[in-house]
This record gives structure tokens, C-alpha cells and sequence, in this order.
């Protein structure tokens, strides 16, 4: 299909989402920043409190969109403050997994307390219906890239 061909709502539906996700993560960073978290250190506890928590970090690095040195050194200055630990992994001792400390917990809580509001203001005069029809069509191009719930992407790489 020529470019010409690809109706516009098509073209700018990609274009606007990947707008839409960084300035929705660039809001987040701006009202986390005066409490000393960065995109790297909220992501990573986040994705601890959503379920994550004992993750090993290869899978932790694939549900944060990071290389595997990237979350190491992030994850070196979250345990350098106490926020996470490493522990070995069942069958494994080469392999780590993290999981968040109990002084992670308020800090867990205004980032959940930070995103809820920012949801809120963002999601404003959006229905119930509106964003139940969008989680459609974000899981079936989810399913097409074949991508994860969690953000990992799942497409064999060769």
C-alpha cells in the first residue's frame, strides 16, 4: 500500500500514541522530580508494586524497556538508598531477583498517589466506555506487535 493510500487517521494514530506515552511519562517525571525520582528509579519500583516484586532482572528489564547494564546501575543506586534488594534466584545463584524493601513503601505510595492524579486530570471528560474501546484496539495492535500486558516485547528476535 503507497503511502498516498494509508488513510490519514492511520498515519497519525501511531504517531499520536507515541506522542501521548511520552508526554504522559514526561508529566509523571516532572511532578516526581522534587522527590528525587527520575523516569529510571519510579518505573523500576512501580513495576515492583504492580506484581512485579521478586522479578529477576532480566524480566524486570524487559517490563521497563531497558538493556540489562542500564537497569543494573539504576538498580545500584535504589539499593544504595535502600529502596530495593537482590537476592539469589531459586535455581540459580548467577541470577538475581529484585524485590522492593519495606522503606520503599512510602515512596511507593506518592508515586502511586502522583500517577492516580495524573491519571485523573489526564483522563478528564474521558467516559468509562471511551477508554474501554481504546483498551480494545491498544490490545489487539498489542497482539499484532505481540507485546506483553507487562510492556515486554514478545516477537521472536533472530
Amino acid at each position: 500500500m503507497s503511502r498516498s493510500a494509508v488513510p490519514a487517521s492511520r498515519e497519525q494514530f501511531g504517531r499520536l500514541l507515541g506522542r501521548l506515552g511520552r508526554a504522559w511519562r514526561a508529566e509523571l517525571d516532572a511532578r516526581l522530580a522534587p522527590f528525587g525520582l527520575t523516569q529510571a528509579r519510579w518505573l523500576i519500583l512501580y513495576q515492583l508494586a504492580r506484581g512485579g516484586n521478586g522479578l529477576p532482572q532480566t524480566a524486570l528489564a524487559e517490563r521497563v524497556g531497558v538493556q540489562g547494564p542500564t537497569l543494573v546501575r539504576t538498580l545500584d543506586r535504589l539499593q544504595a538508598d535502600g529502596l530495593v534488594e537482590r537476592r539469589d534466584a531459586p535455581g540459580d545463584r548467577r541470577a538475581k531477583s529484585i524485590h522492593a524493601t519495606a522503606a520503599a513503601a512510602p515512596v511507593l505510595k506518592r508515586i502511586q498517589s502522583v500517577a492516580d492524579q495524573v491519571r485523573s486530570e489526564l483522563l478528564a471528560g474521558v467516559s468509562d466506555d471511551e477508554i474501554a474501546i481504546c483498551l480494545r484496539v491498544f490490545e489487539r495492535v498489542a497482539a499484532n506487535l505481540q507485546v506483553d500486558q507487562g510492556g515486554a516485547d514478545r516477537r521472536r528476535r533472530s
